[in-house]
């Protein structure tokens, strides 16, 4: 599913459940439970310290403002729910009965702000608007203004208004009865948060590979009619469950998919980026060891007699040793998908024509994409062709092309050497080069073809 379509699913669940609150008999009232309620508040504000801890992680690799606020944002949620109330109420005196419900609500409406606002700076870093310890400076400055509303707040003791009625019920002809109109514009100050964070996080999504993103859009959706529901029916404060709460533990239920999903991506980036670096590690051992020693042992062999046929037999295999020790290098120290495979396959038979001086032409369709695996089959098949081409047909010009026709792909090699007989080659047990470029052709899946016939040159046809 497409990240638009994600959002759009999140916000459709949430324009269906809040009409059917509004309109549907079937859902008249909220269900009283004080346990379960305190179990939904403890384990929504757990995934909100959870998916905080990780979007800190990924501030602490890429400096990016937006994950600090988002994590400032996601701490303020989950300190609103996690016992705030308690605590406000067992520091509140006199004003108890108002303050352990205003300052949870006021960090609430604080973190929803902050949320909306790590989603509309996008891509800014934060060490540019804060170059000495940007965190400490932001969630200082998060933690202040928290204090100084709680001081604020309790300045007034006993004056503070009622924000909602203790015998409130939330049921749909009690509609906005018994709740601060303060409290209700709170409420929908902070679903208009969520909702601009929900589209501006989808727009990113769109443009970057951000599994956590992804999740963020239909996340916010769900978490702006939860805010919305808590205007209609402000259940959030009383020991009833009603549709806000339940479409509040959805939200976070999406972010912690989302917060999974980051976290596989996240280990599954660092396997590969360990791999490459092993990779990298063994193409430098090869280059000073295998290639170096080989690259002597070719210069020593001029020193033989020249009319020897050793000589040349040597010399031969070491260009081949050194082709292939020098290819493994190259395929080491590199990740499959860091150049086009049509970039790939020409310096691969480019090397090997300029080593043996016969004129290459190549036609290559940079559109066409392979795997990793076949990506490595096809280049020993081409590399084998355009080899037994020089050595054993004594070409001197060879054509490789890379094309689709009638929706299948194709690797030609086709040459202008002496030719041979296929099925005697093969009869004879000589053929050990073409058996192996069929089996590697069969693996793809696909099939090898070769047209040759003595004097006549040679084509070979991978199809895939």
């Amino acid at each position: 599913m497409t990240n638009a379509k994600l959002t759009a699913a999140g916000w459709a669940a949430g324009v269906a459940v809040t009409a059917m609150v509004l309109w549907s008999p079937l859902v008249a009232s909220g269900y009283r439970n004080p346990s379960l309620h305190l179990v939904l508040d403890t384990v929504d504000a757990c995934v909100a310290l959870l998916v905080a801890y990780l979007v800190y992680g990924r501030f602490r690799r890429a400096g990016r403002l937006q994950d600090l606020l988002l994590c400032v944002g996601l701490v303020l949620l989950a300190t609103g729910g996690l016992g705030l109330s308690y605590i406000a109420g067992a520091v509140g005196g006199a004003a108890s009965d108002g303050f352990e419900v205003w300052l949870p609500f006021a960090v609430r409406v604080f973190g929803g702000f902050l949320i909306a606002a790590a989603a509309l700076v996008g891509d800014v870093s934060a060490r540019q608007l804060v170059p000495h310890r940007p965190a400490a400076a932001v969630f200082g400055a998060a933690a202040f203004a928290v204090a100084l509303g709680g001081v604020l707040l309790w300045s007034f003791g006993a004056e503070l208004p009622l924000a909602l009625d203790p015998g409130y019920v939330p049921t749909t002809d009690s509609t906005l009865i018994g709740a601060h109109p303060l409290l209700v514009a709170g409420q929908v100050v902070t679903a208009a948060s969520f909702f601009v964070a929900s589209l501006a996080f989808t727009a990113q999504a769109t443009e970057r590979d951000d599994e956590l993103l992804r999740w963020l859009g239909p996340a916010c959706a769900v978490g702006g009619f939860a805010r919305l529901n808590y205007a209609l029916f402000p259940s959030l404060y009383t020991d009833w469950l009603y549709t806000g709460d339940l479409l509040r533990t959805a939200c976070y239920l999406l972010l912690l998919i989302g917060a999974t999903r980051e976290m596989k991506s996240y280990w599954s980036a660092q396997a590969r980026a360990a791999v490459l670096d092993d990779r990298r590690r063994l193409a430098r051992e090869l280059h000073d060891g295998v290639v170096q020693e080989l690259g002597y042992i070719r210069a020593e062999s001029y020193a033989l007699p020249a009319g020897s046929p050793n000589t040349a037999r040597i010399i031969a295999a070491c260009d081949r040793g050194l082709d292939e020790a020098r290819s493994a290098v190259h395929a080491l120290g590199h990740a499959e998908d860091e150049e086009p495979f049509g970039f790939t396959l020409h310096r691969a038979v480019r090397e090997i024509a300029e080593r043996y001086r016969v004129n290459l032409e190549v036609d290559l369709d940079d559109s066409l994409t392979a795997d990793a695996d076949q990506r490595h089959a096809l280049l020993r098949i081409a590399r084998e062709a355009v080899s037994n081409a020089v050595r054993h047909g004594k070409a001197e010009r060879i054509s490789v092309r890379l094309t689709r026709v009638e929706g299948e792909s194709r690797l030609t090699v086709e040459d202008d050497g002496a030719g041979f007989d296929v099925d005697a080659t093969i009869a004879a047990g000589s053929g050990y080069g073409l058996t192996s470029m069929r089996d590697r052709a069969r693996g793809l899946p696909g099939a090898l073809t070769v047209q040759s016939h003595p004097g006549r040159g040679s084509v070979v046809t991978v199809a895939w």
